[in-house]
């Protein structure tokens, strides 16, 4: 399957027209991203809710953690640092919380409301190495911007 960002922004921008919630914005774009690519093992967010704390939100695939610090793993690193955490292989990332012996790569991407202020991060996992791309970065950051990014204007 070739994951066209495009497509899969539209489709998610015509889906959340108009929705201000927060938690229903994350579920639409859980399950829209997460049934896009079979690279995607599991697809989700984590809240931003209280001082260096994630909590798990809208996902969709097996369990995961329900909470994450902003001290630990691949996830508290893009919360922590603000920036985008592409790891082809997450037994080499320091400090990863295996959530699902399963997952071998990660992209982790911070989310921000209109005024930049980081409400959650979108984890997405696989169960192949090396199974993410700066393409698939750029592409689903623009998406999470274009929905977000109205928020709290």
């Amino acid at each position: 399957m070739n994951l066209s960002y495009p497509e899969l922004s539209a489709r998610v921008l015509a889906l959340t027209e108009g929705e201000t919630d927060e938690t229903a914005l994350m579920a639409t774009i859980a399950c829209e991203v997460h049934h896009s690519d079979e690279r995607f093992d599991w697809t989700g967010f984590y809240r931003v809710v209280g001082h260096d704390l994630l909590k798990i939100g809208p996902y969709q695939g097996g369990h995961g953690c329900l909470t994450i610090p902003f001290s630990r793993g691949v996830c508290g690193a893009a919360a922590r640092t603000g920036e985008i955490q592409l790891v082809p292989d997450v037994d080499s990332f320091p400090g990863h919380i295996a959530c699902s012996s399963s997952t071998r790569s990660e992209l982790v991407l911070p989310v921000r409301n209109g005024k930049g202020r980081l409400i959650a991060i979108l984890d997405i996992d696989s169960d192949q190495p090396d199974a993410f791309s700066q393409e698939d970065a750029e592409g689903l950051s623009g998406m999470l911007d274009a929905v977000f990014g109205e928020l709290d204007r």
